[in-house]
């Protein structure tokens, strides 16, 4: 039992990397059945509940008192807000293949931000690897138009949006990850998601109490609901985070492609989605280049230990 304990953060991390794959094939199907700003209220509703149930059973703990929340709203207008409302509605005018390739770019507009905002020059063959998937990403689009593909380019600038935002929550979330634990950040983020995205539907017209009241008679909303809800915002996280503090950024980059690789093939086997031969080069361009660039990312030194730094 004690050897087989060293595979389990890479069991959490196939575990977490393959519901966050799935979640762009249920968000997919959530957006067949309701608006994007209900499917947004109800997922963050739920994980908010869910966190809120696990705080006052005791098993997880939230504590604020004193602590700097206005920048940790900032934070989460980032994320969930911008990062959510150009990812759900991205997706009503592309795939769940091309959204799993576009959102796998996270990692290499962190690296193009922190160069920016906060002097973190990327070496050189990082660099090439960051061209490496942009490289991809325009492999793609310039392809698109030939294929008889659904939706616009639109969606592919809206899916852009939202990496730029998770690219601002990961610098953002450096600084505040000195005063506040993960789960801390989290729950506070799942609140505001709740509340915001309602808010928005309600002056959108597409909230009704009974309208959320009637969704619980649909099965196919539910499944897709408690899953985003559930697993992708609540389960994922812990796994995620158990995943990271036992193994290096390297590795966990590894998890990081996997999750493109899940997306792609659920789209293509669940979904029926097409998947043609550009695409999968753009794929295993954006796929190398996000592995590269987190590979080789510069080393910090800590305590006189040399640790990975996760981009």
């Amino acid at each position: 039992m004690i050897k087989l304990r060293k595979y389990f953060p890479h069991l959490a991390g196939l575990v977490f990397s393959s519901i966050f794959g799935f979640s762009f094939l249920f968000t997919k199907e959530g957006l067949e059945l309701m608006s994007p700003f209900h499917l947004l209220g109800f997922r963050f509703a739920i994980a908010f509940i869910t966190l809120s149930i696990l705080r006052i059973a005791g098993i997880i703990n939230i504590n604020l008192r004193g602590k700097n929340l206005k920048k940790l709203f900032l934070l989460a207008l980032f994320q969930p807000g911008i990062y959510f409302i150009c990812e759900t509605t991205g997706m009503l005018y592309t795939t769940s293949s091309e959204a799993g390739m576009m959102i796998a770019l996270i990692p290499v507009a962190v690296t193009i931000l922190a160069a920016v905002f906060l002097n973190e020059r990327p070496t050189l063959i990082q660099s090439l690897f960051v061209a490496l998937s942009v490289g991809g990403v325009f492999f793609i689009i310039f392809n698109r138009g030939a294929a008889p593909i659904d939706g616009n380019y639109l969606g592919l600038v809206l899916l852009g949006g939202a990496v730029i935002a998770a690219g601002f929550y990961n610098i953002i979330s450096r600084q505040l990850s000195l005063e506040f634990k993960p789960v801390e950040i989290t729950y506070v983020m799942m609140g505001f998601g709740a509340l915001f995205f309602n808010l928005i539907a309600i002056f959108r017209k597409d909230f009704a109490l009974g309208s959320y009241l009637n969704l619980l008679t649909n099965t196919d909303v539910l499944i897709a609901v408690v899953y985003l809800g559930v697993f992708s915002s609540v389960v994922a996280f812990f796994m995620m985070n158990y995943t990271l503090s036992k193994i290096t950024a390297a590795e966990s980059a590894v998890f990081a492609n996997l999750t493109t690789v899940v997306s792609i093939i659920a789209g293509v086997v669940f979904r029926n989605e097409p998947f043609f031969k550009f695409q999968v080069v753009g794929a295993v361009l954006i796929i190398i280049g996000v592995w590269g660039t987190n590979y080789f990312g510069r080393p910090v030194v800590e305590k006189g230990e040399e640790i990975y730094e996760k981009v």
